[in-house]
């Protein structure tokens, strides 16, 4: 099994209010739930008009499924923010976090 952890860094310039950005930010979300079919949560800038981090995470049975999963969700998020995304992921098997435990 292989596991990818996301951390991505969105930008939303039209927001003018907390409730504008949390509008944008559930139908981020969403789509990435429903379409690519990821874990994902709100971990930083809760509180900022026009900021938001996630951490979206993927599990697939193979490496390459995972990797694949991961560009699908990077070119979705490229797509919808052409002012550009920044994501990080990191993408490791179970059998290395078990070494690590």
């Amino acid at each position: 099994m292989f596991v990818a952890a996301l951390r991505v860094h969105l930008h939303f310039p039209e927001a003018g209010s907390l409730k504008a950005k949390r509008s944008e930010l559930n139908s981020v979300k969403a789509h990435l739930r429903q379409r690519h079919g990821v874990s994902d949560a709100e971990v930083e800038h809760h509180d900022r008009w026009q900021r938001s981090t996630l951490a979206v995470a993927v599990a697939e049975r193979s490496e390459r499924a995972a990797g694949e999963r991961v560009d699908g969700v990077v070119r979705a998020l490229d797509a919808r923010f052409p002012q550009g995304v920044r994501v990080e992921s990191r993408l490791t098997s179970w059998d290395d976090l078990d070494a690590l435990g």
